[in-house]
């Protein structure tokens, strides 16, 4: 498939004479990413072939801090008075659990909670699965040595920026500046035939996690076709037609100086990938599945569907999706207010999922989820606090489903993974988890040392194996 490369006079055209499709995230996105002297260095060492087909990796950040462990909840009626008495007031009445069956079971009994219909559904017929107690982990971790620092620890735990960063980097013992999925995209961009359009696309603005020194995120929107116009675009007042009269003249001026060029080549880029997605979303494969525009995770994922559903017209195999939703920093509210936001994780997995089946795009398209962390064990009167690990969900048609995978601890006060005030340190890292994402999209084993640098903490990378065994 052949691309048009415009220059800054098609643009004019295009537009109307403005810089309509350049959105001011994408321009503040330039200016920070560009990676102008780190991009000659950039990972993309032994491409090889792309899997059969399109792929994807859409992730969900569950802003806060999950109370996961209210998400997937022991439901035998030994683990649940158990899980009861640690809660408190924060215990789902064990009558209202969605009974789930794990065909790989614990010997305990597990139940969703009551605002994921559809998510139990998913489960039961095979299409998802949960990871239990991961976290942020640099090596394996116990409480006694954690306690004698005979480990090293990731940076300011139970910090919602320091972990949501390292949940993105898969780096915790430092400040990292990439992201594991930039770095993966760093080595596999080149299999896009499409050059144009970043790999990695964001609803949610700029995010580590997709940050790598070739491959930056592009930024999507809700509204229209996906692309964010520049403020005021559609406005002829004086103010509003100057700033785009002067953006217009900084673009067409060469610059010697090497910096200053190749902003200016980065904003003129980013007009074209805004003009080329927008155009192909519109052309793409259309849909029907009912759509409910007051679910903020739901409006995300419209996007995100109209972008697979236009993979053939953009020719492109891979790519990664990033989309987030807020609310989960649950200190106060109680089981009502983390129902509320379960429910719309629910509904919005629901409008995805079908929109995929629809699209015939199921089995291409994996997605799943991540947080700040886990929440204590414990109420502290009408919520819970901060803690390390907790549970996520992935879904897809080539999930290996109807599973918990890690272990689920156990839940009573001072457990074997109990720092204290029910505070569990995770058995699973997220490199594990990562790692099987990962290989899944594309990476081979020899590419997830660059990717996931602590990997072999917790698994040596071989040909054939896999860490958890989440996907086929």
């Amino acid at each position: 498939m052949s691309h048009k490369h415009y220059n800054r006079r098609d643009f004019m055209g295009l537009l109307g004479g403005g810089c309509a499709s350049m959105g001011l995230t994408t321009l503040l996105n330039g200016i920070t990413n560009m990676g102008l002297v780190s991009a000659a260095a950039a990972a993309n060492t032994s491409p090889f072939s792309p899997p059969v087909g399109y792929r994807a990796l859409v992730c969900i950040l569950l802003g806060g801090g999950n109370d996961s462990f209210n998400m997937l909840v022991p439901r035998g009626q030994s683990e649940y008075d158990e899980y009861r008495r640690v809660r408190g007031s924060m215990a789902i009445p064990q009558a209202n659990l969605l009974p789930i069956n794990p065909v790989n079971s614990d010997g305990k009994e597990y139940g969703l909670n009551p605002s994921m219909p559809y998510v139990q559904q998913l489960f039961e017929s095979g299409d998802a699965a949960f990871v239990a107690n991961v976290g942020t982990l640099v090596e394996p971790t116990t409480v006694a040595k954690f306690r004698d620092r005979s480990v090293e620890r990731p940076r300011s735990l139970f910090s919602h920026s320091d972990q949501t960063d390292q949940w993105m980097t898969s780096v915790p013992q430092d400040k990292a500046s990439l992201g594991w999925a930039g770095r993966m995209a760093d080595i596999l961009y080149t299999n896009n035939n499409n050059q144009n359009i970043s790999m990695n696309l964001s609803l949610a603005g700029h995010n580590i996690l997709q940050q790598g020194r070739r491959v930056v995120p592009l930024t999507l929107d809700t509204g229209g076709n996906g692309t964010i116009l520049l403020n005021g675009t559609g406005n002829t007042s004086f103010y509003e037609t100057l700033k785009r009269q002067t953006l217009d003249n900084l673009l067409d001026v060469t610059y010697q100086n090497i910096l200053k060029q190749a902003y200016s080549d980065t904003v003129l880029g980013a007009f074209g990938s805004s003009i080329e997605l927008s155009n192909a979303i519109s052309s793409g494969q259309a849909f029907n599945t009912p759509f409910v525009s007051n679910n903020g995770l739901t409006r995300q994922l419209n996007v995100v569907a109209k972008t697979i559903a236009a993979r053939n017209v953009l020719d492109v195999n891979y790519q990664t999706f990033f989309v987030t939703m807020g609310g989960f920093d649950t200190h106060d509210g109680g089981i009502a207010g983390h129902a509320n936001r379960l429910r719309e994780l629910n509904d919005g997995i629901n409008f995805f999922y079908e929109v995929l089946k629809e699209l015939g795009m199921e089995n291409n398209v994996t997605t799943f989820t991540i947080s700040d962390f886990g929440r204590k064990l414990v109420s502290n009167g009408n919520g819970t606090d901060h803690a390390w690990g907790g549970n996520a969900l992935v879904f897809g048609g080539e999930v290996n489903g109807q599973r918990i995978y890690g272990r689920y601890p156990d839940m009573y006060a001072g457990n074997p993974q109990d720092l204290g005030g029910s505070q569990l340190i995770p058995t699973t890292s997220t490199d594990e988890y990562f790692a099987e994402l990962g290989l899944w999209f594309g990476a081979s084993a020899a590419d997830l040392d660059q990717i996931l640098p602590n990997i072999r903490n917790f698994w040596t990378p071989t040909s054939t194996g896999r860490p958890l065994g989440i996907m086929s």
